[in-house]
């Protein structure tokens, strides 16, 4: 999960440096590019997302009933990010969630338990106002019929409250509200134009949509209108669940037991990489025109 993106925007960019902090951080890049976990029998995946646009940033906890010592922390969570999947051993689980920076021995804002099946991938999301904030638990697809792409659409715009997302001319979800999600729905793979209606605002996602892939549509809000992020549940009907989406940095996350100073370092190193390379372009752009 990336820290450092407060708005759609910013998420958008730092999504674009995702390959230099991957290899820096040998770690996952985008989900459209990610590749499939590897996990023995006897694991199944969780992501955990941030839904709510009025609600803060807040710390992620995730305790395994079996060992209640271990733990993913996933720090400053804002509204918009979403996590990798991450494995884990099948069983019962805690995600807790408590305002960004509070002591790990505050009470959370709210917590819920999640059981993981071997195999199975499931999402856990902040959902809702602020005022009536919940931690809601998806069951993620995996398989898709053959030759077919799997879409599923969650509303998490609270400036428009009721939606209408198209995929091509096919109705994926009409007038869906604030805070709720659609079922998977089977469409043809292809070149598909996406767009999500709310009272006149439109926004457009085109993307290719292999046969297999199984797919997660969010609506969020963007400063002044509507963006759709697209993440990639499973790459493919025969492998587990892709990696970061393309929310933020999330392929960077860390992993239970493991210091968030490392991974803060490198994504910063790679962020940097990139903005600095975009200036070197820029200049040489300029200088380039100059001479004509």
């Amino acid at each position: 999960m990336t820290l450092l993106a407060t708005m759609p925007g910013l998420r958008r960019m730092l999504a674009a440096s995702a390959l230099s902090v991957s290899m820096l951080a040998i770690a996952a890049p985008a989900a459209s590019a990610a590749p499939p976990l590897s996990a023995g029998p006897g694991t199944g995946w969780l992501r955990l997302a941030h839904l709510s646009p009025n609600t803060p940033a807040v710390d992620v906890y995730l305790y395994s009933f079996a060992n209640p010592a271990a733990r993913v922390v996933l720090r400053h969570v804002s509204y918009g990010t979403v996590s990798p999947y991450l494995p884990v051993t099948a069983g019962q689980y805690t995600v807790a969630m408590r305002a960004a920076g509070a002591a790990a021995t505050s009470a959370p804002v709210l917590s819920t338990a999640v059981r993981v099946r071997a195999g199975y991938a499931y999402t856990v999301a902040g959902m809702g106002p602020r005022a009536g904030l919940r931690l809601q638990v998806f069951s993620d697809l995996l398989t898709a019929p053959p030759g077919r792409v799997m879409i599923r659409v969650i509303q998490a715009s609270m400036r428009q409250h009721l939606v209408t997302v198209r995929a091509g001319t096919r109705v994926l979800a009409p007038d869906l509200a604030f805070g709720s999600v659609t079922s998977y729905q089977a469409v043809d793979p292809g070149t598909l134009t996406v767009r999500a209606i709310g009272a006149a605002e439109r926004t457009l996602l085109t993307a290719t949509w292999p046969a297999g892939s199984i797919h997660t549509l969010v609506v969020l809000d963007d400063p002044g209108h509507l963006t759709i992020v697209n993440l990639v549940d499973a790459a493919g009907s025969q492998v587990t669940p892709a990696g970061g989406p393309a929310t933020g940095l999330g392929g960077t996350a860390p992993r239970p037991g493991t210091s968030t100073v490392p991974w803060l370092v490198t994504a910063a190193a790679g962020v940097l990489l990139t903005l600095a390379g975009l200036a070197r372009s820029r200049r040489a752009g300029r200088a380039a025109h100059g001479t004509q």
